[in-house]
């Protein structure tokens, strides 16, 4: 479980560094990457790919571990998120990672949920929700 938690940990901080630091020795050739929002990334070379072109418009100020959960091939982990685009926008929220295991030790699959950090409760007034207006995110 250690070494799960170590491979998870140097994910995030290649991240949070904008530094290769190995991917090829986190996840296997074929590995699978879903982000949260839709893009699917296939083989640890698109990973690769994916990290090297995202970190040259945007950083990642913040990717905090909050827990993990093992199963036996599988990890979860759940963590709070912001990023800061050159665009200027900002992108913020908590989440969870889905993560698969080869036998030696790699992600072959790794799957994000995420979930908006602004909470509410829509029944504080009353029996009848009153939902904010706002735009859904969908993660």
């Amino acid at each position: 479980m250690e070494q799960r938690e170590a491979v998870i940990c140097l994910w995030f901080e290649m991240w949070l560094k904008k530094v290769d630091l190995g991917i090829s020795k986190l996840f296997s050739d074929g590995a699978v990457y879903v982000e949260s929002w839709g893009p699917r990334y296939e083989g640890a070379a698109k990973i690769k790919l994916w990290f090297d072109e995202w970190n040259r418009r945007g950083t990642v100020v913040q990717w905090e571990i909050k827990q993990f959960i093992h199963s036996e091939k599988q990890t979860i982990t759940e963590w709070k998120f912001k990023a800061e685009m050159d665009s200027g926008s900002v992108e913020e929220f908590d989440g969870v990672s889905l993560v698969e295991w080869s036998q030696e030790g790699k992600i072959v699959f790794l799957k994000e949920f995420g979930c908006n950090i602004h909470n509410y409760d829509p029944y504080q007034a009353g029996d009848k929700p009153q939902f904010r207006e706002e735009a859904t995110l969908w993660f």
